[in-house]
């Protein structure tokens, strides 16, 4: 069942209850990332392998999520300021427990390539509390082994 969460800003990302932070450089530049990140949406399915579904909705201001085992959401972009940071916030989801969610993508030049930063905030009850924290390295290695196919793709083009 979909649910609507608690609607908040890009502060969240520095305020949240959960804050999981992930970095690595790759060797793709700013500009290609970002254009992958906020403009390729559609494209999030062929490099992120929990997604199934990604589609802009509303020319651009908005975004439905599917990832495998079926969680769904409905997203607000906060903030898609080229080249440097896309954020957006999880507006519904059936997702259990969840009761906001912003995650941000901050992109810094690395020599030729970018330093990709990913900030997952989120509230919730404390039992989804807890088992984010356990999370913590699955995330981070899907969030390393999205963003190694991301770089491998652009490389590619």
């Amino acid at each position: 069942m979909a649910r609507r969460l608690r609607p908040v800003g890009i502060e969240f990302v520095e305020t949240a209850p959960v804050r999981l932070v992930f970095a690595r450089e790759i060797s793709a530049p700013p500009g290609a990332v970002f254009h992958a990140l906020a403009e390729d949406v559609a494209g999030w399915a062929g490099w992120f392998s929990a997604v199934t579904l990604a589609r802009p909705v509303d020319d651009g201001a908005r975004r439905e999520i599917r990832l495998r085992g079926g969680t769904r959401f409905e997203e607000s972009v906060l903030v898609a300021t080229s080249p440097e940071v896309y954020a957006y916030r999880v507006d519904v989801t059936n997702a259990p427990g969840l009761r906001a969610l912003v995650e941000e993508w901050r992109l810094t030049a690395a020599g030729t390539g970018t330093r990709v930063q990913w900030t997952f905030a989120a509230d919730g009850t404390p039992p989804l509390r807890l088992a984010l924290r356990l999370a913590r390295a699955g995330l981070g290695l899907a969030f390393r082994d999205a963003v190694t196919t991301l770089d491998r793709r652009l490389a590619a083009r």
